[in-house]
């Protein structure tokens, strides 16, 4: 006999732990998957064993998810921070002062360009924030020794030149690892490749892959949680197939599984890569980000 379906009940006054709890008991559809991914996330982050490699992609910042990230990191529940290097540059926008603001879908690009204001779907960033952050990282970079360095330790370096609350600060500070693979493909990649050169620091990419595979191959257990797919995804998926497999799972996701890229590839089709255990702990919460993340956060502040 199947599990009977619970119909959720909400209360006033109920916390958003009660309500994960009442979709648990439904157990079905999204409501299903996205408790599901919280009692994974919890077993992950109270298994002293786990490392945690958390993957980023997508505009979480403008999205305004920047201090649940933060917290994430300061509470530790990450232990291997991947991203991309827009999130970084968002990040430093915002460590420097700049906002990003409330838009709309519907406005006019060409007057948004003339208004100097950069539009990622309803939100703005303005472009005063680019002259900002060239003045930061010519200060940051020209205090850094010529030679060869990775793009993690680049990345290092810089966080620690950061003041005030940041996910790379913070990542910086607790010595937590951040790899960016694709960091070129960034603002922040466009405006250090000069000042680098400039320098003459070779940052070279290939260094980080023996880093995160070291860190996958030395750890008892390893768990993984992806929010939004691309290159950090991939890279963690990776270091577990040329390692162990890991024996936790969550993503969160919006792209379909259809066209067959990383970012819409159910965990599971993982397994036939050896990037995941047959019976290792998983779940795919098929969800826009910025509703469910800050959900899963809040259920796992009162749990943990």
């Amino acid at each position: 006999m199947q599990r009977k379906v619970s119909q959720i009940n909400t209360e006033k006054g109920m916390t958003v732990n009660e309500l994960v709890k009442e979709m648990s008991g439904s157990g079905v559809m999204g409501a299903g998957s996205l408790a599901r991914s919280v009692d994974i996330l919890e077993s992950m982050i109270k298994d002293k064993e786990c490392r945690v490699f958390f993957g980023q992609a997508g505009a979480m910042v403008p999205g305004g998810m920047r201090n649940i990230l933060i917290d994430m990191i300061e509470s530790g529940w990450i232990h291997v921070f991947v991203t991309t290097g827009a999130t970084l540059t968002h990040d430093i926008v915002e460590s420097l002062g700049i906002g990003h603001y409330q838009g709309s879908p519907h406005e006019d690009d060409e007057k948004l360009h003339k208004k100097g204001l950069d539009r990622m779907y309803d939100s703005y960033m303005p472009d005063s924030a680019y002259p900002k952050m060239e003045d930061f990282l010519n200060q940051a970079i020209a205090g850094m020794e010529t030679g060869k360095t990775s793009i993690k330790d680049f990345l290092q370096d810089i966080g620690e030149k950061i003041k005030g609350p940041s996910i790379l600060a913070s990542c910086a500070r607790k010595k937590i690892p951040v790899f960016c693979p694709a960091l070129a493909d960034s603002g922040l990649g466009i405006q250090a490749w000069g000042m680098v050169r400039k320098k003459k620091i070779e940052v070279s990419a290939f260094d980080d892959l023996n880093d995160i595979i070291d860190i996958s191959w030395t750890a008892k257990k390893k768990g993984v949680f992806y929010v939004g797919g691309g290159v950090p995804k991939n890279f963690i998926q990776q270091a577990m197939q040329f390692s162990r497999q890991a024996d936790y799972a969550v993503q969160i996701t919006t792209d379909r599984p259809e066209p067959g890229g990383s970012s819409g590839a159910p965990l599971r089709e993982g397994i036939s890569w050896g990037k995941l255990g047959a019976k290792s702990m998983h779940a795919d919460l098929f969800c826009d980000a910025t509703i469910a993340l800050p959900i899963i956060h809040a259920a796992l502040k009162e749990r943990l």
